[in-house]
Formats: C-alpha cells, structure tokens, sequence
C-alpha cells in the first residue's frame, strides 16, 4: 500500500473529530491527499467501517447496517423540543436566516433560549449580520449538523415529496381543517418553551 495512503488512513484514525483534506495535507507534510483519500474511501467501501464525508470533513465510522450492534444498552435520549426542532429546520432549509426570517416563517415569536439550545448542541452557528438596516444576526447549520444526521451536504436535505411519503407532512388542508381554522382567527400566542435539550 501506498506510504501516503498509509499516513492518511492512521492520521484520520487516530484524530479525535473529522478532519478536512487541507488539516490532513498540512499534518502530513504537504501532500496531496485527494487521492490517498479516494482510495481509503473505496477500500472501506461494504466494510464494517466505512470512510465517510460529511461538510467536507473526513473520519471513520460504523456502517450504517452495524450500527444497532454497537449501541449501548442505556441510551441517554435527549430530545429537541416541537419548537427547537423546527427552528433547526427552517435553519436548515433557509439559511442564512435571521430570528425575524425564523419568526415570520413559524407564524410565532421564538423563545430567547431555542436558538442558544441549537447553538449549544453544535448544530447551528452564527453566519454574520444581515447588510440591511439595524444589521441582525443570521444563523447557519454547521458540519456537526452534516455529521450527527448522515449528510453529506445540505443538498441531501429530505424534499418535500420525501417528507409528505414518510408521514412527516400532513395536507395543509386537513391541518388547517384539525386546528379549526377559519377567517377569524386569533394572533398565534408567544410561545413559552424549555430553554433545554
């Protein structure tokens, strides 16, 4: 085997979080790693460890199809709150967004902690300011995002086909129709939520 492909394959092994093909270049002297990454990729490829990509950040991981052998008898399940759970996805789908943009999208105000919840979890940063008056805060996904739910990209983003197919979506007219909705409805209230995961 190649002494680079061999250099790449125990750096990566022995990293303690992913790293992208310049950090791996700069550790090792330099050197044009593409290649020697592309070959470790499709020498682990129907292994019980895969080479994976996600955000452009390369590591080692448990196949998919074996990861239910490995997990841990006691799992500690923390769950995103309805409302953390959809600011992560308008995030996701729109960024960069502001807390406005996130706020005129969900319909209500969202609570100060939801974004700091995000934030903590390290699936969502802060990408700038808006170039608009009063300058506000945009926010964007990070690559431990890509990393925690398997994508190699935002394009790999479910599409709203993909949703409705899976039960995630129901009609907008039988929502609509469930929360009784009519043409005298009232303001949607400030929400009051958990500031934790």
């Amino acid at each position: 085997m190649d002494p680079l492909v061999r250099a790449v394959e125990a750096a990566l092994f022995a990293a303690t979080e992913p790293m992208t093909a310049a950090q791996l270049s700069k550790h090792l002297g330099d050197a044009d790693v593409r290649a020697a990454l592309a070959e470790l990729a499709a020498h682990y490829t129907g292994r019980g460890v895969e080479l994976a990509e996600r955000g452009g950040r390369w590591h080692f991981q448990t196949a998919p199809d074996l990861a239910h052998l490995l997990r841990r008898e006691r799992e500690d399940v923390r769950r995103l709150s309805r409302a953390a759970t959809e600011v992560l996805a308008i995030v996701a789908y729109h960024e960069p967004v502001s807390r406005a943009e996130i706020e005129a999208i969900r319909g209500v105000q969202t609570a100060r902690g939801t974004l700091d919840v995000l934030m903590e979890a390290g699936w969502v940063r802060v990408a700038g300011r808006r170039e608009v008056p009063g300058r506000p805060v945009i926010y964007a996904t990070t690559a431990d995002f890509l990393t925690h739910f398997g994508l190699e990209s935002r394009r790999d983003l479910p599409g709203i086909d993909e949703l409705r197919a899976a039960g995630l979506l129901e009609p907008v007219d039988e929502a609509f129709a469930a929360l009784g909705g009519g043409d005298d409805e009232e303001e949607p209230p400030v929400e009051n939520e958990p500031t934790h995961l």
